[in-house]
């Protein structure tokens, strides 16, 4: 096979990857069509603490390689966690303002680890919560500046959805 063949085998083998990998993304798009992030914060809602976060992912509850493509929380991002006396309001750039109430927070704790993203121990902050039609998810932020313990200790109480049987 001459040198030029082999390129254009070469080409053609990473163009194949690459449309694999799109069609496997848009079939997980599809999947996870039927869920969603509830969008904007109700009004008068009091801000009682803003940290800068980076937003990492949001997966299957209690499954953390199994990321979803749930709109808007689809792709990782830097923004703003604000909590607030009625939920979570999380504030991503290029993305509307996801607002988690009271009711949908199950649990919040600390993890280590999450699909594509390793850490110190406990430098994730692991929020349980139920999208869409009460399907328990994991949303996964770390804090640019601060304790994680501070901040899930601030969270925590407004936590009022039943328990999913998550592990603490």
């Amino acid at each position: 096979m001459s040198r030029e063949a082999a390129v254009l085998v070469m080409i053609g083998v990473a163009v194949l990857f690459l449309v694999l990998m799109l069609l496997a993304w848009r079939r997980r798009q599809k999947r996870d069509s039927a869920l969603s992030a509830p969008i904007g914060v109700p009004e008068h809602a009091e801000v009682r603490e803003r940290q800068e976060v980076l937003y990492v992912a949001t997966t299957r509850h209690e499954q953390p390689l199994e990321r979803l493509a749930l709109k808007p929380l689809t792709y990782r991002a830097r923004g703003e966690a604000s909590i607030t006396d009625r939920g979570l309001a999380l504030s991503l750039d290029g993305a509307p303002t996801v607002f988690l109430a009271s009711d949908l927070l199950v649990r919040v704790e600390q993890s280590t680890w999450t699909i594509d993203r390793v850490v110190e121990p406990g430098g994730l902050v692991r929020i349980t919560w139920l999208a869409g039609d009460d399907t328990p998810v994991d949303s996964y932020l770390r804090l640019v500046a601060g304790d994680t313990t501070d901040f899930i200790r601030s969270l925590a109480p407004l936590c009022q959805a039943p328990q999913t049987g998550a592990s603490a």
